[in-house]
């Protein structure tokens, strides 16, 4: 606006007086918008609208002229209100009439002239008298073309599956955003997770809320050779203007975008950010408008929008039900048909949208070739990111490349170490001690924190708790294959060797709080291992062990492929309390296997005898008894020629567990009663009364539930004095049920009851034993005629051994049924 502000001001009246004044035009409601951007660097300006609403709204009056005279000197301080208000005029106000032919002298009068460069503006009257009022009636302003409602969205697809909980997530966001404020909305997530879609499909579901239109931009960008690149907010701000009706935007981005925000203030529109980079290229964008919506898609979770007050929805795979769905589309009754196979092409998949649908072509176009073949390929190699393609392209390697290539150096580093780790979880401390090469290591930590920072920002990883991280099932090969190009040999060996140091490390600190007594004396540590991660009593030692399960195991099948004999023997000895609270069977004797092998081979003795009993039992859990025994009787022997009676008794006492699962109480007792006498012959305290207990299980078997009851108060007293908690509870726990057998159904309920909370939290927790508390509660409900109290805890117990047993959650299941 260069004009002077009284002439600024004249030419706001002259467009008010032209029509600018009816609140049923649009010039009235654009001016709201005006004085709307100025409140916001003035606020005392909102006061003047609507001017003189209690008479005629006529523009001479004091009101409209205030308002003028405020607005006039608004856009000299701010220049978003000059920038709307020159906007405003330039659309509103009247072109001057065209001049009226010269008039010809009256006769008998003197002519009226104008000389120079004079020049009349306006309606004007050349008259010698003037008798009454004098009226001008400007002519009616000339309408003008409005742009068409600009409906830019790209068209939704057909194979749209599910989303309702993202759905639903968005309504809320929405509802939940404060009516003042403009709303900005991230879905962020993996390349292939399906975010455009969704956004448009939601805009497209939501298109009556925001009547004044949807604008689309790909903030990707591209240029002139085709090349991926951001895309510049002064490029994007002048498609937008234009699609508003702007035939000359301004030159500069931030003329641009205080003009975009004046434009928009009001307006219920629905804008469409799509891939955007970074945080800086979506801010100059955002609309003026709190009616509307801007909602932005990235693979970053842009962080720095939260500043703005942006909202972040994390877009995840979709469920397997809705994957299989997907699937079908293309794969038509073989899914059906082929149900195992399906839900490990959908696995394989990541659950992505973009590979499933992939997966689905690939069935469509080839027919004759089943589910089973297609899930078989994408086991292969890289599977499905390399496998999937468009027209060529591995277009999910491509994307994983394009996220990798911008990372920061010390980033892209951490994130071909994680790769290369036989691990699904990943842990703070675990990654300062595969990403640290020369740093302090009182700066190691801090620096790898802001390295995964990236990783969680560019969602290549997840953060899963505090200070634990996880790779997306597609993510994780493809930093394999970076950790493997890219890492020399001796590296990763270094790399897979702080690893395992991490893994014992932390494994011994969660034996030390769980199973004291399980230690093995002069089997410490060397003094350079790699520090432990901090575990703050025993249900965060617990916790740890149940989250990086699958990690420990695999650093102990890679120990015994490595060579790495003492440390595998050592690492699955130290685990001992994953194995005795969550029963994971399988990787129980998996890991015994190899950890008794590793011993043989490392030449230790103790090792293979710890190996061998503890082997055992896991062994004896899995029904595999006959195994089991052979494994104790050799323990048995090894123990006798060493004359190490300790391991002697742990033996025998295994075998009469064996045999009072197999052949009856009897034949258990002789086992029992000699591993007792040995355990009190060494003054082996402990031991001796988890021999009591068992001679109380034995006793119970027999039929004689009061011998059992002074076995079990017995073993309960001696370990109460040692501090045994765990080994302790699940004594109680199972004099509770002797109890119920016995026919005291309330002391025996009273003494489980007891024992469940201690199952659930603290030193004894251990989700077995929870399973089986709830069930002998639920046969002491049934044994008081109370099938309602007795099926909600066989319910409880079920849902617990669907992970752990899934064999007793179906004889629970058979019970239930049985009520």
């Amino acid at each position: 606006m260069g004009a002077s502000p009284s002439d600024t001001q004249r030419a706001l009246l002259a467009a008010l007086a032209a029509g600018g004044a009816d609140p049923e035009g649009p010039a009235w409601r654009e001016l709201a918008r005006v004085v709307d951007t100025a409140a916001r660097a003035d606020a005392a300006l909102a006061r003047l609208w609507p001017p003189d609403t209690a008479g005629p709204r006529r523009p001479e009056t004091p009101p409209w002229r205030e308002l003028a005279r405020e607005l006039t000197a608004a856009a000299l301080r701010d220049p978003a209100t000059r920038s709307a208000l020159a906007e405003w005029l330039r659309r509103h106000t009247p072109s001057p009439p065209p001049p009226p032919p010269a008039p010809g002298p009256v006769p008998g009068t003197t002519a009226n002239a104008i000389g120079g460069d004079a020049v009349l503006h306006g309606p004007s009257v050349q008259a010698r008298d003037i008798h009454g009022g004098i009226h001008f009636h400007p002519p009616a302003e000339a309408s003008r073309p409005r742009p068409p409602v600009p409906r830019q969205l790209p068209p939704v697809t057909a194979r749209f599956v599910d989303r309702e909980a993202d759905r639903r997530a968005l309504d809320a966001l929405r509802a939940q955003h404060p009516a003042h404020a403009a709303q900005v909305v991230v879905v962020s997530g993996l390349a292939g997770v399906g975010k455009t879609t969704f956004a448009c499909h939601w805009l497209h579901e939501h298109a009556d809320s925001f009547p004044d239109g949807q604008l689309y931009a790909d903030l990707a960008g591209q240029d002139a050779d085709g090349e991926s690149g951001p895309a510049s907010p002064t490029t994007v701000l002048e498609a937008f203007l234009i699609a508003l009706g702007v035939s000359s935007p301004p030159a500069g981005t931030a003329q641009r975008s205080a003009l975009w925000r004046s434009m928009t203030s009001g307006l219920r529109l629905a804008v469409l950010l799509d891939n955007a980079f970074t945080a800086a290229q979506v801010r100059p964008l955002l609309s003026g408008s709190p009616a509307g919506i801007t909602l932005v898609t990235s693979r970053n979770n842009l962080t720095g929008l939260r500043v703005d007050g942006a909202s972040v929805h994390r877009l995840e795979g979709l469920p397997a039900e809705s994957a299989v769905r997907l699937l079908a589309v293309g794969g038509g009754a073989r899914v059906a048909r082929e149900p195992d196979a399906a839900q490990e092409v959908v696995r394989l998949c990541g659950g992505l949208p973009l590979t499933v649908g992939l997966a689905s072509a690939q069935l469509a176009i080839r027919p004759h070739h089943s589910v089973s073949a297609l899930a078989d390929r994408l086991s292969r190699g890289q599977g499905a990111v390399d496998l999937l393609r468009i027209d060529g392209e591995a277009v999910m390697r491509t994307a994983l490349d394009m996220a990798y290539d911008v990372l920061p150096e010390a980033s892209a580093r951490l994130y071909r170490r994680m790769g290369v780790l036989p691990t699904d979880r990943h842990d703070l401390r675990m990654l300062a001690a595969v990403a640290a090469d020369d740093e302090p290591p009182q700066d190691a930590e801090h620096l790898t924190d802001i390295a995964v920072h990236a990783l969680v920002e560019a969602n290549l990883v997840e953060e899963t708790g505090p200070g634990t991280y996880r790779f997306h099932d597609l993510v994780q090969p493809h930093a394999r294959r970076l950790g493997e190009e890219h890492e020399t040999p001796d590296r990763r060996a270094d790399v897979l060797r702080r690893f395992v140091g991490w893994c014992l490390s932390t494994a011994a600190s969660a034996e030390r709080i769980l199973t004291p007594s399980h230690r093995l004396p002069d089997h410490d540590l060397p003094g350079e291992s790699v520090p432990p991660t901090p575990l703050d009593g025993p249900d965060e030692a617990l916790a740890w062990l149940d989250t990086h399960r699958n990690g420990l195991m695999g650093a102990v099948r890679h120990c015994a492929r490595a060579g790495w004999h003492t440390s595998c023997w050592r690492l699955t000895d130290l685990i001992w309390p994953l194995f005795v609270r969550l029963r994971p069977t399988e990787m129980w004797i998996e890991a015994h296997r190899l950890g008794l092998e590793a011993a043989r081979l490392s030449g230790s003795r103790t090792g293979e005898g710890r190996m061998l009993t503890s082997g055992a039992i896991g062994l004896r859990n899995a029904g595999r008894y006959a195994e089991a025994a052979d494994w104790y009787r050799q323990a048995l022997e090894m123990a006798t020629a060493d004359a190490d009676v300790r391991q002697q008794a742990q033996a025998l006492s295994g075998l009469g567990h064996i045999a009072l699962l197999t052949d009856g109480p009897d034949e258990a007792r002789g086992h029992f009663e000699e591993a007792l006498r040995l355990r009190e012959a060494i003054g082996y305290r402990r031991g001796a009364a988890l021999t009591r207990r068992r001679l109380g299980e034995t006793a119970l078997a027999a039929g004689d539930p009061a011998a059992a009851a002074a076995h079990l108060r017995r073993a309960r007293a001696d370990l109460d004095a040692l501090g045994e908690d765990y080994e302790a509870t699940r004594v109680l726990a199972l004099l509770g049920h002797v109890l119920v057998r016995a026919g005291d159904v309330e002391e025996g309920a009273r003494l489980l009851r007891e024992a469940l909370p201690r199952f659930r939290a603290g030193s004894a927790r251990s989700e077995h034993w929870e399973a089986r508390c709830l069930e002998w509660l639920g046969l002491a409900a049934e044994s008081r005629d109370d099938p309602a109290e007795a099926a909600g805890h066989y319910r409880a117990a079920r849902d617990l051994l669907r992970r752990l047993s899934p064999a007793d959650a179906d004889r629970l299941d058979d019970r239930l049924r049985q009520l």
